[in-house]
């Protein structure tokens, strides 16, 4: 195979539409946005706009509620903590905390605190201390010999 012999799947690319092209082209002087009025003009878009009619998001009826002082926090698998273990990036002889995950690259930032979760295999000794985790996470740590401390979120600064 050549390189002039390449050659994209057959339906895979589609040439431009070229409006404006002359009436021969079918899509010439107006270039398909019929005549006069605000969309035959360039700049303009209408979201949700239905010629003063009520728009379709307004008629709907509301649904449900955004708790506005929600916690929200950064999730860690035990898997994950297993494999950074195997992989030497976190002592399993030192306590491991929300700090130790971040500087280690697990969690990126904290949030309103780390939350272990039980998926994936676990087999270190780990003593880990966060903001939450939950029961078959706890379970898990327990079962292989470590220890899972939860505690009191920090306090929002």
């Amino acid at each position: 195979m050549k390189l002039h012999e390449l050659s994209d799947n057959p339906g895979a690319t589609k040439k431009r539409k070229r409006v404006g092209r002359g009436p021969g082209s079918g899509t010439g002087k107006t270039a398909g946005r019929g005549i006069k009025g605000q969309k035959s003009r360039s700049g303009v878009a209408i979201n949700a706009y239905e010629g003063g009619q009520m728009p379709l998001y307004q008629r709907l009826p509301k649904r449900g509620f955004n708790k506005p002082n929600r916690k929200k926090f950064a999730v860690v698998n035990l898997g994950l903590i297993e494999k950074f273990v195997e992989s030497g990036k976190l002592d399993v002889k030192k306590e491991i905390t929300e700090d130790v995950l971040v500087e280690a690259g697990i969690v990126r930032r904290k949030l309103d605190g780390v939350r272990i979760l039980a998926k994936g295999e676990v087999s270190s000794k780990l003593k880990l201390t966060v903001t939450g985790a939950s029961k078959s996470a706890i379970d898990a740590v327990e079962k292989a010999g470590g220890s899972l401390t939860i505690a009191a979120a920090p306090a929002a600064e």
